[in-house]
């Protein structure tokens, strides 16, 4: 072979060579790069995964799902909470007042809509007579935190904490001192009223309980001052805010308890509207049951 035409050979090697090994350490690349970010992945809450992260990471919430929320509530306690609902199922009873219904039956309640049930959901029933309605509902957050320095229960606890603020509560549990005078209704918030004197068997709906007296829990009394304010021994803490509203068409007192157990934060709303002005929903008889119902919830949660 001539010698011009053995070094252009030469040449011609050494370059496929080279470009072979190139093409060899980029695909080693790429492996390699692909091997590393296999353990990154996101778990089911999206929360940012991989080595670094979870080294450092605070731990995971108690609780990586929630409850079937119409089923938390059993039927002798919504007939409870709802007379109207329970008068419905028993046309032919004496006391039946329930208005007429035409939707589906008033003890299973409806669904809250939800985007993803391991996050967030909920529970409303609704009974109406001929005196007023009264509507129950229940919710659950499950609360998940983003930064790997804070735990769930910790972004639980500050939403917690943010909910209560936005609603006056004290921080101290038990009822609330220096609170609004139990006479007075401050800012629409109630204390007792009408119902706590001789006249307390003015609720419409007094004679569909029959477990309103002594044989339930402690419930508040007339002495006892039964304003917005935290509460013991249900979860990790909780509030109750009452308010008592007469400027709508027709008067009505809503009952709100919100309670956290762990990286859970669940919402009572209770409220009882009446047609008649004179008849004051009794504020002992709604936060009584209100609580009732929450410390069965979180008693609920602390046995899973």
């Amino acid at each position: 072979m001539p010698r011009r035409a053995k070094r252009y050979a030469t040449r011609a090697g050494f370059a496929s060579y080279a470009t072979s090994a190139a093409l060899v350490l980029a695909l080693a690349g790429t492996v390699t790069g692909c091997t590393g970010s296999s353990g990154g992945e996101d778990d089911k809450d999206g929360k940012p995964g991989g080595a670094s992260a979870s080294s450092s990471a605070a731990a995971p919430g108690k609780y990586d799902s929630l409850p079937e929320p119409c089923g938390t509530v059993g039927t002798s306690r919504l007939r409870d909470m709802l007379p109207g609902a329970a008068a419905a199922e028993d046309e032919s009873g004496e006391e039946n007042t329930a208005a007429p219904s035409t939707g589906p039956d008033p003890l299973e309640g409806e669904a809250s809509a939800t985007y993803d049930t391991d996050r967030s959901v909920g529970c409303r029933w609704k009974s109406a007579t001929t005196l007023g309605t009264r509507h129950l509902s229940v919710q659950f957050e499950r609360v998940v935190s983003y930064d790997p320095s804070v735990s769930d229960d910790e972004q639980a606890e500050r939403l917690y904490g943010e909910k209560a603020r936005k609603a006056g509560i004290s921080g101290t549990p038990g009822p609330a001192s220096g609170g609004p005078d139990p006479g007075k209704t401050p800012d629409g918030h109630a204390s007792p009223t009408a119902g706590d004197g001789p006249d307390s068997s003015a609720d419409p709906d007094s004679s569909a309980d029959p477990d309103k007296a002594t044989d339930a829990p402690p419930s508040p009394t007339a002495e006892e001052d039964v304003a917005p304010r935290a509460l013991e021994d249900i979860g990790d803490a909780a509030y109750l805010d009452d308010a008592l509203h007469t400027a709508d068409s027709g008067l009505h007192r809503d009952i709100t308890l919100v309670f956290r157990t762990a990286n859970v934060i669940a919402t009572v709303e209770y409220d009882q509207w009446v047609t008649d002005k004179h008849r004051i929903p009794d504020s002992h008889e709604l936060q009584k049951k209100a609580r009732e119902l929450a410390a069965q919830l979180a008693g609920r949660f602390e046995k899973d």
